[in-house]
């Protein structure tokens, strides 16, 4: 069962708060991908975790989530569904003349980001600050870090 005083607020600075922890997280996620020249960058992070983040506040503010837990899960199920298309269009695929029949995908990592971006909204818009914390650090650590172990 569902904890009432996570999944409800009526305090609309907590609700701003979440807010701004979305953006927070999506601008850690785009800002890598913004240094590192990819065509969806910080602001395109940046509204996908907020917008993810709005979108499962508002069956909290409702009161939805205590009703019907269902209810939530299909908002979350349908966020993650919608960011799977928009993920889609970051993924090029490429054919070289040269090489006949070779394609060259690029944007997999992006379409990634993306999609984690849209996750950690909703784990912003949940109120789970520690579990954000901790997904964007581990984002970041995949990113940055492991990015300079790549052939």
């Amino acid at each position: 069962m569902l904890e009432p005083n996570l999944f409800t607020t009526s305090n609309w600075l907590e609700v701003f708060l979440r807010l701004i922890l979305a953006l927070f997280f999506g601008a850690i996620v785009g800002w890598e991908r913004e240094v590192h020249n990819k065509p969806a960058g910080l602001r395109t992070h940046m509204l996908v975790s907020l917008g993810s983040a709005l979108i499962v506040l508002i069956p909290i503010q409702l009161g939805i989530v205590i009703e019907d837990a269902n209810a939530f899960s299909r908002v979350i199920q349908g966020v993650l569904t919608g960011i799977g298309f928009l993920g889609g269009g970051a993924i090029i695929h490429e054919s070289s003349e040269s090489r006949r029949g070779n394609v060259n995908v690029k944007g997999l990592t992006t379409a990634a980001a993306i999609w984690i971006a849209a996750a950690l909204g909703i784990i912003a818009g949940c109120g789970l600050w520690e579990m954000g914390l901790m997904g964007v650090s581990l984002t970041w650590i995949v990113l940055w870090v492991l990015k300079k172990f790549e052939a």
